[in-house]
């Protein structure tokens, strides 16, 4: 295996979602640089759909703040589409199940238990203790195949990230509440709230970062066609 190919495999394969993070700051030159780079993503005709929010220190904490409060008096999550199915069916629900009670497990948090569910669905608000949080809006205006051309930015983000040593954790859950993350960062009604992403160093005494997830085996969903 070549240098290039292994270190952008290894890249892809260490990526995680991971649930907690170390207080240390994230240079800001580096982060423009994942960004910078992330944007070679193809889109299609290059319209490129992408708009990044970088938040940091005082706005940064403001903003969490906001998010666990209304998380903390039960307002309401609503996101601004639909990111899951409505109707929910085999195999994807039973995915679903795993990957919750999977980490739910590890963490202890047992079935029922609603305050600790709750405890632990706040963490998300917090960035998991990240010291940065990406924020992305899309043109309201704007169909299915620009957002699929933002998933493509979205995983070059991540996989920079990891080539730079830094780690991240995806998190729709930042799109639950957007009405708070437009009046903290100024941004117009006419954009969606997409998602975030929590950036930093992984903290290695997390419980939650020792989790990891499974992936189904190529030959379930891949159908070659040979002559």
């Amino acid at each position: 295996m070549n240098d290039t190919r292994q270190a952008v495999e290894q890249a892809i394969v260490s990526r995680q979602s991971v649930r907690g993070f170390l207080p240390t700051p994230v240079e800001p030159a580096l982060i423009r640089r994942i960004i910078e780079v992330a944007a070679r993503a193809p889109s299609g005709s290059n319209i490129q759909p992408w708009k990044v929010h970088v938040v940091t220190g005082a706005r940064r904490d403001a903003l969490s703040q906001a998010l666990v409060q209304a998380h903390a008096r039960g307002e309401p999550e609503r996101r601004e589409y639909q990111y899951y199915p409505v109707n929910w069916r085999s195999p994807y629900l039973d995915r679903r199940r795993e990957t919750g009670w999977g980490l739910y497990s590890l963490l202890g948090i047992q079935k029922g238990d609603r305050q600790a569910s709750s405890r632990q669905h706040a963490r998300n608000f917090e960035f998991f203790g990240a010291p940065c949080v990406l924020l992305f809006t899309i043109d309201n205006d704007l169909d299915k195949g620009s957002w699929l051309d933002y998933g493509m930015f979205l995983q070059n983000i991540m996989v920079m990230a990891r080539g730079c040593g830094l780690d991240t954790c995806p998190q729709a859950a930042l799109a639950n509440y957007p009405d708070i993350v437009k009046q903290h960062l100024d941004i117009p009604a006419d954009q969606t709230v997409a998602c975030g992403i929590s950036i930093g160093y992984q903290d290695p005494d997390e419980p939650a970062n020792q989790y990891r997830t499974g992936r189904m085996d190529i030959d379930e969903f891949t159908v070659f066609h040979e002559a």
